[in-house]
């Protein structure tokens, strides 16, 4: 790229998507779906590695409460 292809830093063109991205807060309910996804993941590898080590059995109940914790403490981490 040369010299004359490149904006200058005068140019207010060339903060347009940095400025639009740090002003954006998002969809809330794709970040929640997001949060629920993984801490969903994240769980179910949680319990399974547990239960390879023989600490915890496999089950869903199992994965669904560790995806529960994780999901409420993102949650509140993220919030404040």
């Amino acid at each position: 790229m040369s010299e004359g292809d490149r904006p200058s830093e005068q140019d207010p063109e060339t903060g347009g998507f940095e400025a639009g991205v740090s002003s954006s807060t998002g969809d809330p309910r794709v970040i929640l779906a997001m949060n629920a996804v993984l801490s969903t993941l994240f769980g179910w590898t949680i319990v399974w590695g547990l239960s390879f080590l023989g600490v915890v059995e496999f089950g869903w109940i199992n994965v669904a409460t560790a995806a529960v914790l994780l999901f409420t403490v993102t949650y509140a981490v993220t919030m404040t």
